[in-house]
């Protein structure tokens, strides 16, 4: 075999053939190339990274505006933690990271944070089962246990008003704590019976003064991100990044709903749309079901 200098052609068995070499230049250019690209995808890994914080932490930027955690994915820090209240309670667990309420306790609860909250900004993720119930309870005027039920055709509604007439005293070793305060709506709208009542028991909404604007919902299993604000008397509940919720806590809306289900000059509707409270705490509610919350944030307007 024997090459020539330039294109390097060669004879091999006799036949001339001539192989076209890239100049170095090029070589080296699709190296640097190669090179370039890979440092800009390192980087853009980085940035990505920095702007979304691990779960259940906050970026540099989050801790610089003003936000905290109320939730550190292991620990009841932030929350009066139930397994220390006597008797204990078993409404919520944590699982791989997340607070989850759970089906059939002893003691049906909500979970309460430890301090409260005026105005505010509040951020978390949550998903639920199917058919499954829950909310996130804010101006909090009030909590009680409920009285016994004196008959099967008791209207909850009626044994509710009852327990704030004449409320008991003492923690049961078994029953249902009920909180007077206003909800944010989490549901299954396919299947569970509550949302069939029309659109103000939906997710996303005021519960029953303010529908959400639209189904911003994601499949059943799937995590949302929700976020509320409380300043003065104006709220707005967001879903997944779209506003469904902007109304007022003195909106004739809050009467008429309120009064609807509860009558009006009952304990539960003066405290509702009184609401004289306003430093209060933020709940989780167990609504009988499988619900999960993480990267739950809050920020003090």
């Amino acid at each position: 075999m024997l090459f020539s200098s330039e294109n390097q052609t060669a004879e091999v068995s006799g036949v001339l053939l001539t192989v076209q070499r890239a100049p170095v230049e090029t070589c080296q250019n699709n190296r640097m190339n190669h090179m370039l690209r890979m440092s800009a995808l390192a980087c853009a890994v980085l940035v990505s990274g920095s702007l979304r914080a691990a779960d259940n932490e906050l970026t540099a930027k989050e801790k610089a505006a003003g936000w905290r955690l109320l939730f550190d994915g292991k620990t009841y820090a932030n929350w009066e933690d139930p397994t220390k209240k006597s008797p204990p309670g078993d409404s919520f667990t944590m699982e791989d990271g997340c607070l989850k309420s759970l089906p059939h306790p002893r003691i049906t609860e909500d979970l309460f944070t430890k301090e409260t909250f005026t105005d505010f900004e509040l951020e978390f993720d949550w998903k639920i089962s199917p058919g499954g119930n829950s909310g996130v309870k804010y101006r909090i005027q009030d909590r009680g246990f409920l009285i016994d039920e004196a008959g099967a055709k008791t209207k909850f509604e009626d044994r509710a008003n009852e327990s704030f007439r004449n409320k008991r005293t003492g923690r049961p070793a078994k029953g249902q704590e009920y909180v007077v305060g206003f909800e944010y709506q989490m549901l299954d709208n396919a299947s569970n019976p509550d949302a069939l009542h029309g659109a103000t028991h939906q997710t996303g909404a005021l519960y029953d003064m303010f529908p959400p604007a639209k189904d911003m919902t994601r499949p059943v299993g799937q995590w949302n991100h929700s976020r509320l604000l409380v300043n003065g008397d104006h709220v707005e509940h967001w879903l997944n990044g779209e506003k469904v919720v902007d109304g007022s806590l003195n909106a004739p809306e809050v009467a008429k709903g309120t009064g609807a289900r509860w009558g009006v000059g009952s304990p539960v509707y003066e405290l509702l749309v009184k609401h004289p409270l306003k430093a209060c705490r933020i709940s989780l509610q167990n609504h009988g079901s499988d619900a999960w919350f993480k990267n739950i944030k809050i920020r003090v307007l």
